[in-house]
């Protein structure tokens, strides 16, 4: 099955060349059947390979030069976090007419958050704060910055950008309000810890309603833990916000400028994929109507 292209540079992908790549470079994997995984992600493609691994496919170079980073990484931070995380088993070379390095990971069992789901998340609200409150208190020694370690006002030209660009599709009055207020937070005062920092439904796995792994850490590094405060609105029902920041430990601040990293990235996400992507977009809908519903609320 093709991945199918969601950015006009990509190479086409699909199941004959993770065939291909595995049998020429992973021989004792070969003949293990492969399945499309999933159909939203923007930035890789998965396959599962066999029952208890998945192979991690880059659709564009900057996804590809990630792959290191997780490869270094990961295996050092799994032991310290209190859900699982992809643990790499082996590394791909480009071949096959493949440019780019991929991965095999262990597969993580799981179900992704339904976006919009009213049911009580106050479990999985408790999950996700324990999750970033460990991740970002590892030593961030030797740590490289995190693909979002800008500050939100570096992120202010692409930010109005996005919002100029969606006047028909949402209210951009408010939304800009929002923003606005989101500039004026104070900044953070510590150095830069750890961050997933694209703590969306698509990178969360859970059972029963509770939290079993993190995945996607194409994000990964230093940067404000305001950024992973983003799961309040992208993972959350507003019922389950309030217990997220109390467990998160997160002051009115670092509150602010979560709420303008969550919508920050939705704009531009949602005018980036409105064309391309029904889950993306639809997801940045979700998130920028729920900002906008807090701030009517007083939140």
């Amino acid at each position: 099955m093709s991945a199918g292209r969601m950015h006009a540079d990509e190479p086409e992908i699909d199941d004959a060349l993770v065939l291909r790549l595995i049998a020429a470079q992973f021989p004792h994997w070969a003949g293990l059947p492969v399945e499309r995984v999933g159909v939203a992600g923007t930035s890789n493609v998965m396959y599962r390979l066999g029952k208890d691994k998945v192979v991690r496919l880059p659709r564009l170079a900057g996804s590809a030069d990630d792959t290191a980073t997780e490869h270094r990484w990961l295996p050092r931070l799994a032991p310290l976090l209190p859900a699982a995380v992809p643990v790499p088993l082996a590394a791909g070379r480009p071949a096959e007419g493949y440019p780019w390095s991929w991965s095999v990971y262990r597969w993580l069992d799981g179900t992704c958050p339904v976006v919009g789901d009213t049911a009580d998340s106050t479990l999985l609200a408790r999950d996700l704060a324990a999750f970033v409150t460990a991740l970002h208190g590892i030593d961030p020694a030797d740590g490289p910055a995190s693909y979002r370690s800008e500050s939100l006002a570096d992120r202010d030209a692409e930010t109005r950008a996005a919002l100029a660009d969606l006047c028909a599709d949402i209210d951009t009055e408010a939304a800009a309000e929002v923003w606005t207020a989101a500039l004026r937070a104070p900044a953070p005062t510590g150095p830069p810890v750890w961050i997933h920092a694209d703590l969306q439904p698509g990178n969360v796995l859970t059972a029963d309603g509770r939290l079993t792994a993190v995945i996607d850490f194409g994000c990964l590094g230093l940067g404000d833990p305001a950024v992973d405060l983003i799961a309040a609105w992208y993972v959350l029902p507003a019922e389950a916000r309030g217990t997220f920041r109390t467990a998160a430990g997160a002051d009115d601040a670092a509150w602010a400028r979560g709420t303008g990293w969550a919508l920050s990235v939705a704009l531009i996400e949602l005018a980036h994929y409105r064309e391309t992507n029904a889950f993306m977009a639809d997801t940045a809908r979700h998130v920028i109507a729920e900002i906008l519903a807090d701030r009517r609320q007083g939140g």
